[in-house]
């Protein structure tokens, strides 16, 4: 288990071993779970772009080109 040393401004170093597990690096940003149990559970608040990669992935849609959504854009601002 990895133990760390709170300071007297509540400042922790989280160890190696668990940043490496959640893929932190420095400036990542952090978020904390307080659960029923009491339990503390920490998660990476923010992710690497390419993580999303086709989430909005749908089998009927069609690539679009970036004039295409260029034209989009424009056409949703005229209105």
């Amino acid at each position: 288990m990895a133990t760390s040393v709170l300071t007297s401004k509540g400042q922790t170093t989280i160890p190696k071993v668990v940043r490496d597990h959640l893929g932190l690096s420095s400036g990542a940003r952090i978020d904390f779970e307080i659960r029923s149990t009491g339990e503390v559970v920490l998660k990476p608040a923010t992710r690497d772009i390419r993580t999303l990669a086709g989430i909005l992935y749908r089998a009927e849609q069609r690539p679009v080109s970036l004039e295409e959504m260029d034209a989009a854009i424009l056409s949703h601002r005229a209105r």
